[in-house]
């Protein structure tokens, strides 16, 4: 027992030395950083915009076909190239159309060869009638003369016989005249009919000779060749296709349950990534009667007008380009912060907060669509919250910051 408490109390001087030699950890010095922007996160209203995707097309489009068969003889224009109204753009072979109005024009001719001759036939048939007129009135004169002289006896029952059927000759004489010029009227109004259909196939003829010279019918831009010398041009076929490209569209496919706010000449600001062009804005000009029951879209067609004077052309648009409309639908309150604000760590976005004691906070947010130079904060920030917006790239966490 005694050889005990001698070792403890051996050993309480060394322990209590060493307890005395241990010192207390040092708190770490917190590093201040000046300069930076401190903002209060504050709610706002900011206008909602609906966003579409849609395709520029022209306004006017045209789609040069044949309308008569023949070879195609030559094409005066390639794609790319721009075109004026009644510029020559292609030939086909008439030589077919040509014989036809040949033929045609013969018809005519002799059509009017029969006419003269129907008139002369009337003419004759008139003086005929003319003739039988006053043999009938000299033979009726006759007759009643003798109808008197026979009442008298003056002349004998052959006599009178005889004179009768003179007068009655001269009558079916005067008939049959007046129905000979009947009938040749009646020839005549057929062969005049014979003559405008004559003239009607003329003019046929000659509109189809004219569809083998086809011309444009605006000013534009060819955009398409879908045809080349040597080919059988059928009727329908299409040869060209010219658009005009002063005036284009975006056609937009909007979602069914934004149509109640969209209206036909609402204006609308058009996005096209592929031009490196400020300012195109349009007008919607019409939406579509009936929705896509695949997509569940509604066609809106968006008349483009851009920064440019009317009747000139957006520089570098284009048919087929992809493009966005963004509607404007209606008010949001929402919290935004500056794009600058943000900071990327892998996949997570965030910000720094700043604490009570100015202390910089790493708080991580999610966003959604972006304002210009502000984002939506959809979670992880609260109004009232402060938040360093210039600066970041001096801060850490944990940094105590000061304006």
């Amino acid at each position: 027992m005694k050889r005990i408490l001698i070792s403890v109390f051996c050993v309480l001087p060394f322990l209590f030395f060493g307890c005395a030699k241990k010192e207390e950890p040092k708190a770490e010095k917190v590093q201040t950083i000046s300069g930076v922007k401190i903002e209060t996160v504050k709610s706002s209203s900011q206008e909602e915009i609906y966003e579409a995707v849609g395709t520029v097309r022209s306004k006017t489009t045209s789609v040069i076909s044949a309308r008569v068969m023949g070879n195609v003889l030559a094409i005066h224009v390639h794609e790319g190239e721009r075109v004026k109204i009644g510029q020559l753009l292609v030939e086909i072979d008439d030589r077919e159309a040509a014989a036809q109005n040949r033929k045609t024009r013969a018809g005519v001719r002799e059509a009017e060869d029969m006419l003269q001759e129907v008139e002369k036939n009337i003419k004759a048939a008139e003086a005929s009638q003319s003739a039988a007129e006053a043999n009938k009135n000299l033979a009726e004169a006759t007759f009643h003369r003798y109808k008197g002289l026979l009442e008298r006896k003056s002349v004998s029952q052959q006599e009178f016989d005889e004179i009768q059927a003179k007068h009655q000759a001269s009558l079916a004489e005067v008939n049959r005249a007046r129905e000979t010029i009947q009938s040749l009227f009646a020839r005549k109004n057929q062969v005049l009919a014979r003559i405008e259909q004559a003239k009607a196939e003329v003019t046929s003829v000659q509109l189809t000779g004219g569809y083998a010279r086809i011309s444009s019918p605006l000013n534009g831009i060819v955009t398409t060749k879908q045809a080349e010398v040597g080919i059988m041009a059928t009727p329908g076929l299409h040869l060209l296709t010219i658009e005009d490209d002063t005036r284009y569209r975006l056609e937009a496919m909007v979602m069914e349950s934004q149509m109640g706010k969209i209206r036909v000449g609402n204006p609308v600001q058009i996005v096209i990534d592929a031009l490196d062009k400020k300012g195109i804005s349009g007008r919607v000009a019409e939406i579509a009667p009936v929705a896509d029951p695949a997509t569940r879209t509604t066609t809106v067609k968006i008349d483009l007008v851009g920064p440019v004077k009317k009747g000139e052309k957006i520089p570098s648009l284009r048919s087929g380009m992809f493009g966005k409309a963004l509607f404007p639908v209606g008010q949001r309150t929402l919290i935004t912060v500056p794009v600058r604000a943000l900071i990327q760590r892998g996949q997570l976005l965030g910000v720094y907060g700043v604490d009570s004691g100015n202390i910089a906070r790493l708080k991580l947010i999610q966003t959604g669509k972006a304002y210009g130079d502000q984002v939506e904060v959809l979670s992880g920030l609260h109004e009232g919250e402060k938040i360093i917006v210039e600066g970041i790239e001096k801060v850490k966490e944990g940094n105590q910051v000061k304006e």
